[in-house]
């Protein structure tokens, strides 16, 4: 999982269920995915055990649990890895209502102590790797005091793997969506913290939105990068040239025809289980972003998707569309 780790796609709460981590898997076959994040109570109080249902298809993908309890979290790890996920992922960095009031995501920022009790349950209950996602801090929090001693008290509980997302959160004023925006990104910090942790595996978070931007933090020497909203909004754009540049695979880089041929016998698994075809296609939308016929490939997603008994015909004429398109703009 390290070595998958040099390109990862974030944990994005209604975004990265398991349509979108196959669909993500088209386009590479190595990068490091991950599921939205799963609360402990869900699974351990709530036995709502569907949330981890996921295709060995996806692989690599890990698990992000929220929660804020040991012994919860411990059970919800190992029910993880019964569920066949390859990392068990701890937030420490969601900053929304509804997570602060379950006292975990970034709020743990103030209580390493915890955290580390935390994983150490975690890594103590399943034989995975337990991996930690935070911020830089949060609040009025001094990041250069408060993450240096956020990695070493939860490293020292044997975690060795670390994402940190480049900003601050705070719980208090702004958004979950600001939050991804208004803060500012301090890339220096994390670099500095490779020089103070050289043992740590440590991936930057945070605004990176291209595979250059993605090498030259590997080549400024981070071991791993995580994007997010990209990868969703342009996935052709961040993972279709992953394998070969990032990992240094030889072979022909993934396409987002491909992709759309990739997934018609997926889709047709899902209808016939009683599925809806908008479930898969909303994911679908920026597979041809920045390309001629862009716009028409998502309005006839968005628009006929959702009708009863639309299916994969339906994508083969909006890939029609993107062809006439393309054979257009080059007359």
């Amino acid at each position: 999982m390290t070595r998958a780790a040099r390109l990862s796609v974030a944990p994005m709460m209604d975004w990265t269920d398991r349509h979108c981590r196959y669909l993500h898997r088209t386009l590479s076959g190595r990068a490091l995915l991950y599921t939205e994040m799963v609360t402990a109570p869900a699974l351990v109080r709530g036995h709502a055990l569907h949330l981890l249902d996921h295709s060995a298809d996806e692989h690599p993908v890990a698990l992000q649990l929220g929660g804020s309890d040991p012994k919860e979290l411990a059970q919800a790890a190992r029910l993880g890895f019964e569920a066949g996920y390859q990392e068990i992922n701890l937030n420490v960095g969601c900053p929304s209502d509804r997570v602060q009031s379950g006292t975990f995501g970034a709020v743990l920022m103030k209580d390493p102590g915890l955290v580390a009790e935390c994983c150490s349950a975690m890594i103590a209950a399943q034989p995975l790797e337990v991996t930690v996602k935070c911020r830089i801090g949060v609040d009025d929090q001094e990041p250069q005091d408060v993450l240096p001693e956020f990695l070493a008290r939860v490293a020292a509980a044997g975690v060795g793997r670390f994402i940190i997302h480049a900003r601050k959160a705070w719980l208090q004023g702004l958004s979950p969506k600001e939050n991804r925006d208004i803060p500012p990104l301090d890339y220096d910090l994390v670099q500095q913290m490779r020089g103070l942790f050289p043992a740590l595996h440590l991936s930057v978070n945070g605004g990176i939105t291209t595979l250059d931007e993605a090498e030259a933090f590997l080549d400024a020497g981070l071991d791993g990068v995580m994007v997010g909203r990209a990868a969703y909004h342009q996935p052709t754009d961040v993972l279709a040239e992953a394998d070969r540049r990032i990992f240094g695979d030889r072979g022909p880089d993934a396409t987002a025809e491909g992709a759309v041929r990739a997934m018609l016998p997926y889709i047709e698994a899902h209808l016939v289980s009683g599925g809806r075809l908008n479930q898969i296609t909303r994911h679908m939308l920026g597979l041809f972003a920045g390309r001629p016929g862009a716009r028409g490939w998502r309005r006839m997603l968005s628009e006929g998707a959702h009708h009863p008994g639309a299916g994969p015909e339906l994508l083969e004429q909006a890939l029609g569309e993107i062809e006439l398109a393309s054979r257009a703009a080059t007359v």
